[in-house]
């Protein structure tokens, strides 16, 4: 295996557990696990952004400091982190054509 496949994989994985991140966040609130302790809809939108930030900025560093395989982690963590932002702007998107078009 040579080291481009390897790095390959490592991004790939780095993308993958970031995206795992932000799924468990989606399935925590559509099935309201944390509404025992008071979430509502906010909080878990809250989480999903914050996780969103906090992986493009943990994968820019990897990115920027780590040895070999764990900048190719960083690299896949940030490129999950900005389909993260991506999911959330086309949600804004749509919330805002959707109130737009609403006829009380």
């Amino acid at each position: 295996m040579t080291q481009i496949v390897r790095d390959r994989h490592a991004a790939l994985l780095g993308f993958a557990a970031s995206a795992t991140l932000l799924a468990a966040a989606v399935v925590t609130y559509l099935k309201d696990s944390l509404s025992s302790l008071g979430w509502q809809g906010g909080e878990y939108a809250y989480a999903f952004i914050w996780i969103t930030i906090g992986l493009i900025v943990a994968g820019a560093v990897l990115r920027a400091t780590a040895p070999s395989p764990w900048r190719s982690i960083g690299s896949g963590m940030a490129w999950a982190g900005a389909v993260g932002v991506l999911v959330v702007i086309v949600l804004i998107i749509l919330f805002i054509v959707a109130f737009a078009n609403w006829n009380p």
